[in-house]
C-alpha cells in the first residue's frame, strides 16, 4: 500500500486585491486545454432578514436574466456559443457562480460574468415571471424527501440562528418580493469587497491578472450591509420530529450541532463522519448496509463559517427504523468510548484525501476550492486542511465525538410513508442513545496489497501505436486501454464486460443482483475485507451495472493500479455468490428500486421508456423492477452470473497519473491467464414496440407537481445521424435552448426542461421532460410538443446552429478534465461505438452537422410514435 505524497494545491497561484477590495486568483493547470472562472460572493442564505427569506437564492436566478447590454437569455447564448456551460448554487454563507469552457475562450466567460455581476438589471416584469419559476423549484423540493428531512432537522435543532429556515424561501413570501427588494438585496451584498474572481485552466497567468484588473477595477468601491444572524445559545436537549407523506421508504436523519470550518475541530469532526460513513468498510456501511437494515447510508459534517451541522442519514423499510436508529448509536457511542483502531482510521483518511484530490482535477472544483478558502481568511487554508486530515490522530477523533456528538443533544428527523411505521419519540431516541455495552465489530482481515516494484519495461510490445491518446494490448479474454492523465496521484480503473443477455420482465434485476453480490464477498474474503483492500488503496470499489454493460471500477492512488487490479480481478472472477449475501443485497435493491418511484424525475423516464420499448429490452430498468427482483431465486444468481456475463471478451479501462509502459505489462499479467473468449459486439437493434396513440404509463400521486417524461424513437450510438440529433438536443435545451426560453422563461411553467438524446448500442431515443404544477399539466405539454414539431417543420437558425455547435465541440475538450470522464468515453467508444477512431476529433463531427440534417432528425423522430411516463400530483405538499 502507498500513502499519498501531501501535494500543494495552492503551487503558482497569483493573488491581487485591487483598489476597490476584490480579490483575484488565478493560477495555471495544463492537465486539460479547458478554463474556468468561478465568481464568488459573500453573501447568502445567512446574510437575509426575515422579510426577505430566499432572496438570495431569486439574485442567483436573475443575475442570469441580463443586464443594460445584454437581453434576456444572452448570458447563456453567449456561453454556449463559447463551448462553455455555467450555472450557479447559492449556500448559507455565499453564492458562487462558474462557466467552464475551452481555455481559449476564458476572455469571453471573463467578460459575460463581470457584466452580470457589477450590471444586473433585475428587470421588474423577468423577476415577476422567474419568480414563479423559484416558486415550482421549492414544490420540487417538497417532493424530494431527502430536501424535505435535511431542511427540517436545521429547523430543529436550532431555535435563533438563520440556518433553522427553510432556506429557499416559502410561497407566500416569494411571491411578494419585488423588484426594489431584489435590487436592494444585490446593491447592498453584492460589493467589490466581499467579491472573490478565481480563473483556473491552461492560461497565462500575467494575461489573465491584466485582463481581470481591466474588467473589473471599474467597479464602484461601496461597504457592504452588515445584517447578522441572531446568535443561538448552547443547549442539551434530545429532539425529534416525524413527517408523513406519499413515501415509499423511511428516510431518516439525526444530527448534532458541529463546528464551523476554521476551529481546531473541524477537520477531527471530517474524519470522524468518514469512519462512520465513508465507502463500503465504515462502520454504519458495515453495521446497516451490509446487514440489510438499511438500504443507504452515510455521514457528513457540514461546517460553513458560523457554525458546523454533524449528521447520519439512512434509508431503510418504516418497521425497521428502530433498528437502524440502535444500530447508529452503537456506533457512535464506540467511537467516543472505545475510540478508533488504527486500521480504521487510515482507512477513512487515504479515502477521504483521494476524494478531496479528486475534486481538485477539474477546473471549476478547484477554482471554487480556492475562492471558498480565501473567503475563510486565505487561500493556504486549502493546503492546511488537507494536511490537517492527513495528519489528525485518532485520539483526537475520539475526543470530538465524545464532545460533540453528546447522545443527550441528538436530533432526529423522521419521513414516514402515511399509515407505515411508528413515529420516532423523544423518548425511543434517548432510550437508543443510552448505550452501555458495546460490540467489537472488529477490523476486518484484509487482502494484502500487492508491494513488490513493477517488472522492467518492455517498451510497447503488447501494444500498437496509441489512438486518442490511448494504448491497447490484447490478452486472450480482455482488451487493456490505458491512458495518461495528469493532475492529481490518482488512477481511475475498471473491468467491463458487454451485456449481451438482457433479461426479461420475470427475472428483471437479476444481473444487477448478481453483480452487486459480488462484491459481498470474494477469493476467500467478505465484504468488509474487500472493502477494507479496497479503501486503504485510496478508493471505494463501485459495481456498474448498464444496459449495455457491467463491471468493476475504482480509483487508487496512482502506485496502488497493480494492487487495485488484482482485486478487481478477484471480485469478477472469484465471487463468492453466498446465498445469505444474495439474500442481503435482494432485499436492499428491492429497497432501492421501489425508491425510484419517489423520484419525480427519473420515474416518469423509467415509465416512459417502458412505454416504449415494452416490457423486454431497453423497456426495463437496468437494477431491474422491485416485484421481478423479490421473486428471484438467489440459488440461480450464480449460475446466471457464470453463464451470462462470463462467456464473453471483456475490457479493462485505466486512466490516470500512471506511465503506460509500465501499466500495460503490469495489466496484462494480471488478466492475461483466462482462456480465449470471443468478443459479441453488441449490435442487434432493440424493437421500439409502442403503437402510435398509445396511451402514456401514469401514475398518480400526492406531490406538490405533476411531472412527464416523452421518449421519441431515436438514433443508436452507432447511427451516423447521432451528431445531429445532440445538435438538436443542444439547440433545444440547456440555459439559452428553445425549451427554456420557451416553457420556463416566457411562460414559467417550470424549473426543470429538458431535452437529450439518448444513445445506446443497440437502439437510441431522443428525449424531453418538465415538471410543473399539476394545473398546468396539459399546458406544458402541449407546449413543449409544438415547440419539438417546430424542429421537423422549420431549420434552425444560423445562429442556434454555430452556438450549439461551438457548445458540443467546446464541451469535447471541457468533459475530459477528469480521469473517470476519459475512461467512460473510452468505454463507450470501445463497446457501444466505433471503437477508439471516435475519440480522435469528435469536435469535428459536431462541426460538419448542417441545419437541414437537424431538421431531418427532428422529422423522422416526430413522425414516430413515442412513450409517455407521467406522475400526475395532486397539489400536496408541507
Amino acid at each position: 500500500m502507498t500513502t499519498l505524497t501531501i501535494p500543494t494545491w495552492t503551487a503558482g497561484v497569483r493573488k491581487v486585491v485591487l483598489d476597490n477590495g476584490l480579490t483575484l486568483l488565478v493560477q495555471r493547470d495544463t492537465s486539460a486545454p479547458v478554463a474556468a472562472v468561478v465568481t464568488h460572493v459573500k453573501a447568502g442564505f445567512f446574510d437575509e432578514p426575515d422579510r426577505w427569506i430566499g432572496i438570495s437564492h431569486v439574485f442567483e436566478h436573475m443575475f442570469f436574466k441580463g443586464t443594460p447590454t445584454r437581453g434576456v437569455g444572452q448570458i447563456a447564448r453567449e456561453t454556449k456559443a463559447a463551448g462553455g456551460y455555467l450555472n450557479a448554487s447559492t449556500s448559507y454563507d455565499h453564492t458562487t457562480y462558474y462557466a467552464v469552457l475551452p481555455a481559449s475562450r476564458i476572455a469571453d466567460a471573463v467578460a459575460i460574468q463581470a457584466d452580470a455581476l457589477m450590471h444586473a438589471a433585475v428587470d421588474r416584469e423577468e423577476l415577476a415571471r422567474e419568480l414563479r419559476v423559484i416558486i415550482q423549484e421549492a414544490k420540487r423540493k417538497l417532493d424530494t424527501p431527502s430536501a424535505l428531512t435535511h431542511e427540517t432537522l436545521h429547523e430543529l435543532m436550532y431555535d435563533h440562528h438563520r440556518i433553522r429556515r427553510w432556506r429557499i424561501g416559502y410561497e407566500q413570501d416569494l411571491a411578494g418580493f419585488t423588484r426594489e427588494d431584489v435590487y436592494g438585496y444585490y446593491h447592498s451584498r453584492y460589493v467589490p469587497e466581499r467579491t472573490i474572481i478565481a480563473i483556473v485552466g491552461d492560461v497565462d497567468e500575467e494575461e489573465m491578472l491584466a485582463l481581470a484588473r481591466r474588467t473589473y477595477d471599474g467597479w464602484e468601491p461601496r461597504p457592504g450591509a452588515v445584517d447578522p444572524s441572531p446568535s443561538e445559545p448552547d443547549r442539551r436537549e434530545v429532539r425529534t420530529r416525524t413527517l408523513r407523506g406519499d413515501v415509499t421508504q423511511s428516510d431518516l436523519i439525526l444530527g448534532w450541532r458541529g463546528t464551523p470550518a476554521l476551529h481546531d475541530d473541524a477537520i477531527p469532526l471530517d474524519l470522524a463522519a468518514g469512519v462512520l460513513g465513508a465507502g463500503r468498510g465504515s462502520w454504519l456501511y458495515r453495521a446497516l448496509r451490509e446487514t440489510g437494515l438499511a438500504s443507504s447510508v452515510s455521514a457528513h459534517h457540514y461546517s460553513p463559517t458560523e457554525l458546523g451541522v454533524f449528521s447520519i442519514d439512512a434509508e431503510c423499510e418504516p418497521e425497521r427504523v428502530p433498528e437502524v436508529v440502535r444500530a447508529i448509536a452503537e456506533s457512535v457511542a464506540r467511537m467516543a468510548m472505545a475510540g478508533v483502531p488504527a486500521a480504521d482510521l487510515e482507512r477513512a483518511r487515504t479515502l477521504l484525501l483521494t476524494r478531496w484530490s479528486r475534486r481538485m482535477e477539474e477546473m471549476d472544483g478547484r477554482a471554487a476550492s480556492l475562492a471558498s478558502a480565501e473567503a475563510l481568511g486565505d487561500y493556504h487554508e486549502l493546503d492546511r486542511e488537507f494536511a490537517l486530515l492527513a495528519a489528525t490522530t485518532g485520539e483526537q477523533v475520539r475526543a470530538v465525538a465524545r464532545r460533540y456528538l453528546d447522545p443527550e443533544a441528538v436530533s432526529a428527523v423522521l419521513y414516514q410513508p402515511r399509515g407505515r411505521g411508528a413515529d420516532l419519540t423523544v423518548p425511543d431516541l434517548a432510550g437508543a442513545f443510552a448505550v452501555t455495552r458495546l460490540t467489537d465489530a472488529g477490523t476486518p482481515v484484509v487482502p494484502e496489497p500487492e508491494t513488490t516494484d513493477p517488472p522492467p519495461s518492455t517498451g510497447r510490445a503488447m501494444a500498437g501505436p496509441p489512438v486518442a491518446q490511448v494504448y491497447h494490448a490484447a490478452t486472450p479474454a480482455f482488451d487493456l486501454l490505458v491512458r495518461r492523465k495528469s493532475g492529481v496521484p490518482a488512477v481511475t480503473l475498471g473491468v467491463y464486460l458487454p451485456r449481451t443477455t438482457l433479461e426479461g420482465v420475470d427475472r428483471s434485476g437479476i444481473t444487477a443482483l448478481a453483480v452487486r453480490s459480488a462484491i459481498r464477498g470474494a477469493a476467500g474474503y467478505d465484504a468488509a475485507a474487500l472493502a477494507f483492500g479496497f479503501e486503504r488503496l485510496g478508493g471505494t470499489v463501485s459495481p456498474t451495472v448498464t444496459l449495455d454493460w457491467i463491471g468493476f471500477g475504482v480509483t487508487v492512488l496512482s502506485n496502488n493500479l497493480a494492487a487495485a487490479a488484482r482485486l478487481l480481478d478477484q471480485v469478477l472472477h472469484r465471487p463468492a455468490l453466498a446465498e445469505e449475501a444474495i439474500r442481503a443485497e435482494q432485499q436492499i435493491l428491492v429497497q432501492e428500486t421501489s425508491q425510484v418511484a419517489d423520484d419525480m424525475y427519473r420515474y416518469p423516464f423509467q415509465l416512459a421508456f417502458r412505454a416504449a420499448y415494452g416490457d423486454a429490452g431497453y423497456g426495463l430498468p437496468a437494477h431491474g423492477l422491485p416485484e421481478a427482483i423479490a421473486a428471484l431465486d438467489p440459488g440461480a444468481v450464480g449460475d446466471w452470473y457464470q453463464r451470462t456475463l462470463l462467456r464473453t471478451r471483456g475490457v479493462v479501462v485505466a486512466v490516470g497519473d500512471l506511465d503506460p509502459d509500465a501499466a500495460l505489462p503490469r495489466l496484462g499479467e494480471i488478466f492475461g491467464g483466462y482462456a480465449a473468449r470471443d468478443a459479441e459486439p453488441l449490435r442487434a437493434p432493440m424493437p421500439w414496440t409502442v403503437q402510435a396513440g398509445s396511451p402514456p404509463r401514469l401514475v398518480e400521486r400526492d406531490k406538490a407537481q405533476s411531472a412527464f417524461a416523452l421518449a421519441f424513437p431515436g438514433p443508436s450510438r452507432r447511427d451516423p445521424t447521432r451528431h445531429a440529433a445532440e445538435v438538436w438536443a443542444a439547440v433545444a435545451s440547456g440555459l439559452g435552448g428553445r425549451l427554456f426560453e420557451a416553457l420556463r422563461d416566457r411562460r414559467s411553467l417550470a424549473y426543470t426542461v429538458m431535452a437529450s438524446s439518448w444513445q445506446k448500442a443497440r437502439g437510441g431515443a431522443f428525449l424531453s421532460y418538465i415538471a410543473t404544477s399539476p394545473e398546468r399539466e396539459a399546458e406544458a405539454r402541449q407546449e413543449m410538443l409544438r415547440e419539438l414539431e417546430r424542429f421537423a417543420a422549420e431549420r434552425v437558425t444560423a445562429d442556434e446552429l454555430e452556438r450549439a455547435v461551438n457548445y458540443l465541440a467546446g464541451q469535447t475538450e471541457v468533459s475530459r478534465q477528469s480521469a473517470g470522464a476519459v475512461a467512460g468515453e473510452i468505454l463507450d467508444a470501445w463497446l457501444a461505438g466505433g471503437g477508439l477512431a471516435d475519440l480522435t476529433d469528435p469536435a469535428a463531427s459536431y462541426r460538419a452537422v448542417t441545419a437541414e440534417e437537424v431538421r431531418q432528425a427532428a422529422e423522422r423522430t416526430m413522425r414516430g410514435p413515442w412513450g409517455e411516463g407521467v406522475v400526475r400530483g395532486r397539489g400536496g405538499g408541507r
